[in-house]
């Protein structure tokens, strides 16, 4: 997948694969009303916010749960849709495994408090949040630990409810870790990452918040945004990310932190009970552009359950929807701060447009050009 600012990456071997997520926690979801077939317009939407080991995935006025079926589109959505490719298909990188194949996607863990905590290196230090990070041993890696792809790496402390995730995440021999960067987050705070600053995923974004998970579907809502890459984006960003991750300057090309939706005129009534769940939650809260592509798609990232929960067919039939079936929506009324995920009261809400954020001449001059070698065989980051 794309990787970090303007900095030169050195793959030694890439192998693209499906995203997914290997489901070692006890999670939990209170469900909302069913979404299937109703429309939510106004404000928060929900009776109760995603949860994972008792806590919640961000407050509930954070822009992760907002309902954005009501809102504008943005002016430039047209050309946005056009860069992605009117025909690009939406695409399920999650499932159930398949012989032969690495597990589809990225692995999460929750653990209690008692858990130990081991030190963490990075590559990208300056924009990192510094270790130690509660790891277990035996915690899942993207792709399985041979995985040549982007190793993240997803903890969930049950106790503080905080998430930590960590990106070309390596296991060394006395228990430590090294990584390309690491962020963590207060699952109870709307405080966002310091602008430019990177984070397990491209658009300096959290990565767990986004994914697509089965025990959600089964309650029949997902009541939160979900997370996508594209192929091609721009050298800016919106809010609330805080990154980007190309040296494309076309302004039709989409910046990181784009908020795209299902169009509200989109017939899913032929589509199975699973899949009208999460084309239901494209329409009410849509997907954050947070990664580039190699693939010509809209990627669509989730969770992977052990076993043969999901039917890997039907996850394809979501492909007969393609990029001119969603629009770019206009969130500048709902920022309250640059800094913090709070979207507006109805009583705040103002009109106004987003800041797209660029980098710098002046920080393109001392931005280093880094050479990342992820070397394969010896599973270590090459420092």
């Amino acid at each position: 997948m794309g990787r970090k600012k303007l900095w030169i990456i050195s793959i030694l071997t890439i192998i693209m694969m499906n995203r997914g997520i290997y489901l070692w926690s006890q999670t939990s979801q209170t469900a909302a009303t069913d979404t299937l077939g109703h429309t939510f317009l106004g404000e928060l939407a929900r009776s109760a916010t995603s949860s994972i080991a008792s806590c919640p995935l961000f407050p509930a006025n954070s822009i992760w749960n907002y309902n954005i079926s009501h809102l504008p589109v943005i002016p430039n959505s047209a050309n946005y849709i056009a860069s992605i490719g009117i025909t690009s298909k939406l695409h399920a990188a999650f499932g159930s495994p398949m012989p032969g194949y690495p597990p589809p996607g990225m692995p999460y863990v929750a653990v209690p408090g008692t858990q130990p905590y081991v030190s963490t290196h990075f590559y990208y230090t300056k924009e990192s949040a510094p270790g130690p990070y509660p790891i277990p041993s035996n915690v899942p890696v993207e792709g399985g630990r041979q995985s040549p792809g982007d190793r993240h790496v997803i903890v969930v402390n049950g106790d503080t409810c905080t998430l930590y995730e960590m990106w070309a995440s390596y296991p060394q021999p006395d228990g430590s870790w090294k990584a390309g960067s690491g962020a963590m987050w207060s699952l109870k705070s709307n405080s966002l990452r310091p602008e430019y600053w990177t984070s397990a995923d491209a658009a300096g974004l959290p990565i767990l918040p986004g994914l697509v998970r089965y025990d959600e579907v089964e309650t029949g809502v997902i009541n939160h945004a979900l997370r996508v890459a594209v192929n091609h984006t721009q050298s800016a960003f919106l809010w609330p990310a805080r990154h980007f991750a190309s040296t494309h300057s076309s302004t039709n090309l989409p910046p990181m932190g784009l908020r795209l939706r299902l169009k509200a005129s989109v017939d899913i009534s032929s589509f199975s009970p699973q899949n009208r769940v999460i084309l239901t939650a494209l329409k009410h809260y849509g997907v954050f552009v947070a990664d580039n592509s190699d693939l010509n798609s809209l990627e669509l990232s989730g969770a992977h359950t052990p076993g043969d929960y999901w039917n890997n067919n039907d996850l394809a039939l979501l492909g007969n929807l393609h990029a001119s079936d969603f629009e770019a929506v206009d969130e500048s009324a709902l920022q309250v701060s640059p800094n913090s995920g709070q979207v507006a009261s109805r009583q705040q809400a103002h009109s106004g447009s987003l800041k797209l954020t660029h980098l710098s001449i002046t920080q393109l001059a001392v931005e280093p050009l880094f050479q990342l070698h992820i070397a394969i065989n010896s599973a270590h980051l090459i420092w």
